[in-house]
């Protein structure tokens, strides 16, 4: 091997983690990438890769080196569709990172759909709810929800999520009626873990015009949207869910809206992908499909399905002021005693 294609052996090497599992994904021997990763090395003047008899890890110059490769070798893939006069047909490996339920629920159709019009095109989808290094994990695009951290990445968005405080209309008939965001210091919450950070995810509202931020203190928490959806109609107490999450147990009765006039802002969902010059086929017609899927979203469920009464006292919530962008709080909101 010589050229681009040691380039090919050592990203695939660090890919994989190991020559063996990289040689079988190239259709190569082991000891021919081994070869050629050391050709490479001798030729850079860096060692690329920490070695053992199971396992290569990458060094720190591997590292930088590994990253730069992912984006170029994927360019180079789509000059030679291109070349190849495969711009109107996508092909290869599309492969994207995204959120468990939205994924499955809102999705995975549209990849579906995808891979039937396009025979050449093949699919890596990665469904988990915490964040991946999209460069070091080879990922085309990954789809997140909320404010974007990461500007080395370029966001496109084309849908949203709004959150809807829900519960079981037999809950609501044990604990009594919310009228006001303060009654939630006297119900049972059900929070969701947040896997990225290991946090309670605070519940989020329109109270007077403003936003405001409540932290729930609760005997239940989940790092599962659909065991929070469960427990929710089990009667468990209430929570607050993506409105694509509570859709079907909204439509066949089994939990109601709470406090629908305190619905918060909707929350941004992102097309993220690493920047570059020229963005693959695979990928341009991925984003093309989420435009549309953007333009015939529905809209979220009707407010109001769900009025409880008089609540008992007991406390359950910590009310906190939403913070804006640089960093000042909101009004300060107190529970009575």
């Amino acid at each position: 091997m010589s050229g681009l294609q040691q380039f090919v052996a050592f990203a695939e090497t660090a890919k994989h983690g190991s020559f063996a599992a990289a040689a079988r994904e190239l259709g190569s021997a082991p000891s021919t990438l081994a070869k050629a990763v050391s050709r490479l090395e001798a030729s850079l003047g860096v060692k690329l890769f920490h070695r053992t008899t199971r396992q290569v890890g990458l060094t720190p110059d591997g590292e930088r080196l590994f990253q730069r490769c992912q984006r170029v070798l994927a360019e180079v893939e789509d000059l030679r569709a291109e070349a190849a006069g495969a711009r109107a047909a996508p092909s290869g490996t599309l492969r994207v990172d995204m959120p468990i339920v939205y994924g499955r629920s809102v999705l995975l159709p549209l990849l579906a759909h995808l891979v039937s019009e396009y025979p050449k095109l093949a699919l890596d989808v990665r469904l988990q709810d915490g964040y991946v290094d999209l460069v070091k994990d080879g990922i085309d695009v990954a789809i997140r929800v909320g404010a974007l951290d990461d500007s080395a990445l370029v966001g496109r968005r084309f849908a949203s999520q709004t959150m809807l405080l829900c519960a079981s209309p037999e809950y609501l008939a044990r604990n009594g009626r919310l009228d006001r965001v303060d009654h939630l210091a006297t119900h049972a919450a059900i929070v969701h873990r947040m896997p990225s950070s290991g946090k309670d995810r605070p519940w989020q509202f329109i109270h007077n015009g403003k936003p405001i931020e409540l932290q729930p203190v609760s005997r239940l928490r989940f790092n599962d949207g659909e065991a929070i959806v469960a427990a929710a109609c089990m009667g468990l107490g209430l929570a607050q869910l993506p409105d694509y999450m509570a859709a079907d147990a909204l439509d066949d009765g089994r939990l109601v809206e709470v406090l629908p006039q305190c619905r918060p802002e909707p929350t941004p969902v992102w097309a993220v992908y690493p920047s570059a010059r020229l963005v693959p086929q695979r990928v341009r017609v991925f984003l093309d499909a989420l435009n549309e899927l953007a333009d015939s979203q529905a809209t979220p469920p009707a407010a109001g399905r769900g009025r409880a009464s008089p609540p008992p006292q007991r406390r359950g919530i910590d009310v906190r002021p939403a913070r804006g962008r640089d960093g000042s709080a909101g009004p300060q909101w107190s529970l009575p005693g």
